[in-house]
């Protein structure tokens, strides 16, 4: 195999999603309408989303071997992501996700359990290879310290850092420094600069705020009312795509596997944003995690069809 040029530093889980007509109140019972299991947890989607794209991708992971583990990270080569990276520690449990989608509104709950997420050591960060690297993309499902010194290590190497704020955790902001591109959505925004001491603000100005603490640039999705990005060249606004959303679990996953591959194939910020948009609105628009992912000549096509 090639080496990669993305590397996703990342969890990976084994997804357990009910659909239902809505979502539950606290203490409410509700009657499902279906079941399905998959493999997920945000790293192992972001790195699929980029495969299925055309990326070059490999996966840094811990995934434990106990409840089919192996056959989890045998699913992640298949999908052509580079499985090098991932320990496979023979005594542990790999993460679980609990998700309820609503029919409703495509909205969903998600509750997940770490397993050998949260077990990932320094020893396996220190040892990752980052020559030929063009981006180090990380979230928030591992210890945010193993997150922190891979993001120190790609800096030293000229590796640009990409950190999705997802989910949100105090603390993270600790790692805006070592940011170059912060991906988050607007709750995770509005979260983040409340921590850090402001108040309500439109996305833009919030996308503004977190910038001035180290990021080069902040992208903001916004479901239905698109994207909002801001860099050293001012903001940067992207409408959503008319679509009728199906299942919205992995979205920001797809957008964030989708905007690496297009800045590691150096397409200008607005083709960009444009095609990372597309890939997110093919995915919502069926049913599903990781399987609704879209392939590269569908996301091609549809940016052909409507630019």
């Amino acid at each position: 195999m090639s080496a990669p040029e993305i590397l996703v530093l990342g969890s990976v889980n084994r997804d357990l999603i009910v659909h239902a007509p809505r979502l539950p109140l606290p203490g409410e019972t509700l009657r499902g309408q279906r079941f399905g299991s998959c493999l997920g947890g945000k790293g192992a989607n972001q790195a699929v989303a980029a495969a299925r794209l055309g990326a070059r991708v490999a996966l840094a992971a811990r995934v434990g071997q106990r409840e089919n583990g192996a056959a989890m990270v045998a699913q992640l080569a298949g999908e052509g992501v580079d499985t090098r990276f991932i320990a496979q520690p023979a005594d542990e449990v790999p993460g679980v996700a609990l998700i309820v989608v609503g029919a409703e509104d495509a909205e969903n709950q998600i509750v997940t359990v770490a397993g050998s997420n949260g077990t990932l050591p320094l020893e396996q960060v220190e040892a990752l290879e980052l020559e030929g690297l063009r981006w180090l993309v990380a979230q928030q499902e591992l210890p945010l310290e193993s997150v922190a010194r891979a993001f120190e290590r790609a800096r030293a190497a000229g590796v640009r850092t990409l950190l999705n704020a997802a989910p949100f955790r105090p603390g993270c902001e600790r790692l805006l420094p070592l940011v170059d591109l912060l991906v988050v959505n607007a709750l995770e925004a509005q979260a983040l600069v409340t921590l850090l001491g402001g108040g309500p603000a439109s996305p833009q100005a919030l996308a503004q705020a977190l910038r001035a603490q180290g990021p080069a640039a902040v992208l903001v999705s916004l479901g239905g009312d698109g994207l909002c990005w801001v860099d050293a060249e001012g903001a940067l606004s992207v409408p959503a795509r008319p679509v009728k959303a199906v299942d919205t679990v992995g979205a920001g996953d797809t957008l964030v596997g989708a905007l690496v591959t297009a800045m590691a194939e150096g397409q200008p910020m607005a083709r960009a944003l444009a095609f990372a948009q597309a890939a997110a609105g093919l995915a919502v628009s069926r049913p599903g995690v990781q399987d609704a992912m879209p392939r590269r000549e569908e996301v091609d096509r549809l940016l052909a069809q409507n630019p």
